[in-house]
């Protein structure tokens, strides 16, 4: 039907008049096109000739379609079915702030699934950069204006390796509402939450502060419903940065075992030696060896010395612990100088004021939950790797998914 055609019908239908004229519309005549004679909200000196393609029809605020139906019955019909459509996916209707389901929106378990239970997404916090033992984890709250309530978040972690059946290891879970929120959860673990851009929007976190440097780590997370409904889960693998090197220490070990290597070993030099190379850290262990073939190859380099003087299997014993460091990591500990920095790092604590009752978790709605949070400052000790002295980069392990 041509635009005018509707427009025409309008005008019989004495739905459109000087007086009256629909909510959020707007007659005009503009410069694209020229009105009929017909139209009377449009007569202008000049502009009563046809035109084939009149400009008529200009929206000047944003107004919900329904609004432009005068009929009543069908104004609320309207309403009704575009209110189901958007939030109940056209299987329920709208009652104040949530879904009554069809009898047909019922999945497999016997649970209504007129309304859907988004997925969240699980992301690196921008605010705080992993380091070797922390890392800070975030989320959007997927919870809608109306339709489903959501319960509680659910956050599982584990270490990964190749060790490791990740089928068998589930790792930790933790409920964001009855263990972080409510202080049970372990000293290692804390809960916090900040807002969007937009006020409404709330944004939920977790810091993790006893991680092992150098680790390959999997965090999952998903939503519960009121009524028991989990989302999708949503995954984040990343690798923690590389465990912490005292440089200074390392190069004065690295002397040490040289002058108990040089000339003649005795026993008790021998075993002083091995005391002290398994005493200290792989990664550590890795850079006393870097700094010893640095300075005195020329006397044999590590291994070979250490063989020698050690016999092979105390040499074996201290040797076969650099293989506990990634290749990532080793790549960074041959860097020509290391550089330890501590900073600090504002991160908001937040616990809940109440007590949810035991068994009732699937009918306490997380976000009506009152929490209070105070900033709380978290250390994070670094290392910076460099080529030359006073020039330092940092190297951050790749994440997938993001």
């Amino acid at each position: 039907m041509p635009f005018i055609t509707y427009l025409s019908g309008l005008l019989t239908a004495q739905m459109l008049s000087d007086d009256q004229l629909i909510s959020g519309v707007e007659i005009r005549c503009e410069e694209k096109g020229r009105c009929p004679s017909t139209c009377h909200l449009c007569r202008r000196p000049g502009k009563e000739q046809l035109s084939p393609t009149p400009v008529l029809l200009e929206i000047n605020r944003v107004v919900p379609l329904y609004t432009l139906i005068q009929d009543n019955g069908t104004k609320e019909a309207f309403k009704s079915a575009l209110m189901s459509s958007y939030w109940c996916s056209g299987k329920g209707d709208v009652i104040d702030d949530w879904c009554r389901c069809d009898l047909s929106a019922f999945d497999a378990s016997g649970l209504p699934n007129c309304s859907p239970l988004p997925q969240p997404v699980l992301r690196l916090s921008p605010t705080v950069e992993p380091s070797s033992t922390v890392v800070s984890l975030e989320w959007v709250d997927v919870q809608p204006a109306i339709g489903t309530k959501v319960s509680d978040y659910i956050l599982q972690h584990k270490k990964v390796d190749e060790y490791t059946d990740t089928d068998l290891y589930t790792g930790e879970f933790l409920s964001f509402a009855d263990d972080l929120l409510s202080g049970l959860g372990t000293s290692c673990v804390a809960a916090g939450r900040s807002h969007g851009e937009v006020p409404e929007v709330s944004i939920y976190s977790v810091i993790f502060k006893c991680l092992e440097p150098d680790g390959l780590y999997k965090f999952t997370l998903y939503a519960v419903d009121t009524r028991g409904r989990h989302s999708e889960l949503s995954t984040v693998t990343l690798r923690t940065a590389c465990p912490l090197v005292d440089d200074n220490k390392a190069e004065e070990i690295a002397d040490k075992i040289y002058n108990l290597y040089n000339g003649y070993t005795s026993g008790k030099e021998q075993q002083m030696a091995y005391n002290t190379l398994m005493e200290v850290s792989a990664s550590m262990l890795f850079r006393v060896q870097h700094h010893y073939n640095s300075h005195y190859e020329k006397f044999g380099d590590f291994v070979w010395r250490s063989e020698d003087e050690l016999g092979p299997r105390k040499a074996h014993l201290i040797l076969r612990r650099l293989e506990r460091v990634s290749s990532h990591c080793s790549s960074l500990l041959r860097s020509a100088y290391i550089q330890s920095r501590v900073e600090t790092v504002p991160y908001l604590f937040c616990r809940s004021e109440e007590l949810r009752p035991a068994g009732m978790v699937w009918y306490s709605i997380l976000k009506d939950t009152k929490i209070t949070c105070e900033e709380k400052m978290v250390s994070m000790a670094r290392n910076t790797y460099g080529e030359s002295k006073g020039r330092y980069y940092l190297t951050l392990s790749k994440v997938s998914p993001f």
